[in-house]
């Protein structure tokens, strides 16, 4: 096996970007939802101006641009061939933080951290604030290869970054990751490889147990609410998450064939906040285009934690991270509730 790290640069074919717009502006749209709001998924007249957006104004050579700026990578791990940026600060004793991005996401996420992170001093901040900044492509996101098997759960990717940091030269970092990324993350902290010195979380994976479902009276208001809310996203928001956890082929025709299939499928657990967030998220729109992939739509990493919240049998518990960590608590974010476990989170 090879430890090689290449340069990689990308540059998505003209002919690509016209076939993609072209099928944007093909849509065969269908009929209007029933409603005045997104009860029933992504409204029409939404998705249409999320799609005119790709297809017109999105400028997608000038994304290439930034992200060849920055340093793309590639290399070989576990038999899969794993894309990350890599950007080292000009300060010296910066240190090195592997950030993990989520579904449905990509590196695209960090292009507003990454400057802060690296070179704090131009932003108003302390140069022993300082990191290298490194992120990878989830395994069949972006520009990492697609497994041709399964398996490729959280502890395998855990392991592939760990194996990564030592691969370019760090034997002391730390790790961070919101959604699937904070999966991984916290995934790097069960496993607690040598260097990593601490992680963090903008989603933390905390699950109730048996005591806490059978007397919710010993629980406190707000993780009460966290339980409802997590109940709720198992009746009402999940069926997403069922589809692609269970049958991810058969989502994957229509999603690689159709670009706005894609763009609303993801637009709609963009909920109906500011039209940019929706643009950053379904960036895989053009990404899609220059790698024939549904990975981005349609697949997720294998899931650590159990699907099903309400009945205690159905509940198992949850790997417990005692690498030092730390967490930010999202309102909204239906998997927080606040906890004290072995690593003082």
């Amino acid at each position: 096996m090879t430890e090689a790290i290449t340069p990689f640069t990308l540059s998505v074919s003209e002919s690509d970007l016209a076939d993609l717009r072209r099928r944007l502006e093909a849509t065969r749209w269908p009929e209007k939802e029933t409603v005045d709001d997104w009860t029933q998924g992504a409204p029409l007249a939404k998705v249409q101006a999320l799609c005119r957006h790709w297809a017109t104004d999105y400028d997608w050579r000038r994304a290439e641009a930034r992200l060849n700026a920055l340093g793309q990578f590639k290399t070989r791990i576990d038999d899969l061939d794993l894309h990350f940026l890599h950007v080292r600060s000009p300060h010296s004793n910066a240190l090195p933080l592997i950030i993990t991005h989520g579904w449905p996401g990509s590196v695209m996420e960090f292009m507003k951290v990454i400057g802060p992170l690296t070179d704090p001093t131009a932003h108003g901040g302390k140069a022993e604030d300082a990191f290298h900044v490194i992120a990878p492509s989830l395994p069949g996101f972006g520009f990492s290869e697609r497994p041709s098997t399964i398996g490729w759960n959280v502890e395998r990717i855990a392991k592939a970054w760990s194996v990564l940091m030592g691969r370019l030269g760090y034997d002391r970092w730390v790790a961070q990751g919101g959604d699937w990324g904070a999966a991984v993350t916290t995934g790097i902290g069960v496993l607690r490889p040598a260097g990593c010195a601490a992680i963090h979380v903008n989603m933390p994976l905390v699950f109730p147990d048996a005591e806490d479902l059978g007397d919710m009276s010993k629980l406190t208001p707000r993780e009460q609410s966290a339980l409802g809310a997590m109940a709720y996203y198992q009746a009402k928001d999940s069926g997403y998450s069922k589809q692609q956890s269970t049958r991810p082929q058969s989502l994957a025709y229509g999603l690689t064939d159709s670009p706005s299939g894609q763009a609303a499928w993801i637009y709609e657990k963009c909920g109906p906040g500011p039209i940019i967030r929706a643009r950053r998220k379904t960036c895989s729109v053009p990404m899609k285009s220059s790698t024939t992939s549904c990975s981005i739509g349609c697949r997720r990493p294998e899931p650590p934690q159990p699907d099903s919240i309400g009945k205690a049998s159905e509940v198992s518990p949850a790997p417990i991270s005692t690498c030092p960590s730390g967490l930010a608590s999202i309102p909204k974010k239906s998997f927080a509730r606040p906890v004290v476990g072995p690593s003082g989170v």
